[in-house]
């Protein structure tokens, strides 16, 4: 359940990967998943992905720490022993989190050394085993993010297999990002980027697992593209950097737009609402950069907004920096929108 402070809404993991905001490395921290939830109250959102040996062998248990109020919110580990999966797993359901992502789709070497990650394309059976012992350990549903191949593989012959091995094993959603990953040659960066789209192969995975739930990811920018990948069938949307670096043009429509339900978000609003959160974060001792550093996109396109960015960069890293940067910064952005609403 989520307490908007208004009213309190009723949702699960199923119903919110409707659309879902992708597990981000350094950036979908329990910072930008608490403004998030002020744009959508529907939104499932991610943890960054988290490893299966940190929380295990190094008990590394602050890696889970999130909010109450960022339901419904997923935990993605990182692994490929089934026990310590299960291990992991069991941590994260009884801190909170609504769902538990296998990662099976992050092509960095950091990644490939610990033999998971996209290199577990390779090996559908292992991940099979780690879902099976992942399901078994937990009541929370466990899911699956992955590519559609690696390296030399035909996606189109690979894929139907590792859907079916994980299904078989009890996965009932899955996130397929619909490009190849290379782990020899490219970057992650530039796997994010240059391995073509196929967005078709995609589609045809669902005519043939009708009943897996499957959400799109990859190269998505709008709520419009979004709303087409559902009108042609798809259970769910997943959307990466456009969410992080154009938050209100994602996630500020995303309740009324693909959920039906509440309005669009004002981010002037969701910057007041974020002041109490900044105030309790520096009296626990935490610096004002680490919480704006995420809010700088807020206002992306928007008049105002190169002034809003470099406020917030220049005086949130200052010492004893505190919300009066927030508020000078929203100043002439607030100002604007004010003269906007007289000429109207």
């Amino acid at each position: 359940m989520i307490n908007t402070g208004e009213v309190i809404i009723k949702t699960t993991a199923y119903n919110a990967s409707r659309l879902s905001v992708a597990p981000m490395m350094d950036w979908t921290d329990r910072h930008c998943r608490f403004l998030h939830r002020l744009l959508s109250s529907q939104t499932l959102l991610y943890t960054e992905m988290v490893t299966a040996p940190a929380l295990v062998r190094g008990r590394a248990l602050h890696l889970l720490d999130h909010n109450p109020q960022e339901h419904p919110v997923a935990l993605q580990l990182g692994g490929s022993d089934p026990h310590e999966l299960a291990q992991a797993a069991v941590m994260g359901a009884g801190a909170g989190y609504d769902e538990i992502n296998l990662n099976c789709g992050c092509p960095s070497d950091r990644v490939q050394s610990g033999t998971f990650g996209a290199v577990l394309m390779r090996d559908p059976a292992r991940v099979a085993e780690c879902v099976a012992a992942m399901q078994e350990a937990v009541d929370v549903e466990v899911t699956v993010k992955c590519r559609i191949g690696v390296d030399e593989q035909e996606p189109a012959q690979v894929l139907p297999v590792f859907l079916e091995q994980i299904k078989a094993a009890g996965c009932q959603r899955v996130t397929i990002h619909a490009r190849k990953a290379w782990l020899q040659g490219l970057s992650p960066k530039e796997n994010r980027d240059i391995p073509p789209l196929d967005y078709d192969l995609v589609h045809r995975m669902k005519a043939e697992f009708p009943d897996l739930h499957i959400s799109i990811n990859g190269g998505i920018t709008t709520l419009a593209q979004a709303q087409a990948h559902l009108d042609s069938g798809l259970d769910g949307v997943m959307i990466g950097r456009a969410a992080y670096h154009q938050p209100t043009d994602i996630l500020a429509a995303a309740d009324p737009q693909l959920f039906g339900v509440g309005q669009v978000a004002d981010p002037i609003q969701v910057v007041q609402k974020m002041l109490p959160y900044v105030e309790a974060h520096l009296a626990d001792g935490g610096r004002l950069h680490q919480i704006t550093r995420h809010m700088l996109g807020l206002f992306a396109g928007r008049p105002g907004a190169r002034n809003w960015r470099r406020i917030l960069s220049e005086g949130a890293v200052r010492d004893r920096a505190g919300p009066e940067v927030i508020l000078q910064a929203l100043e002439p952005i607030a100002s604007g929108s004010s003269q906007l609403e007289q000429v109207v």
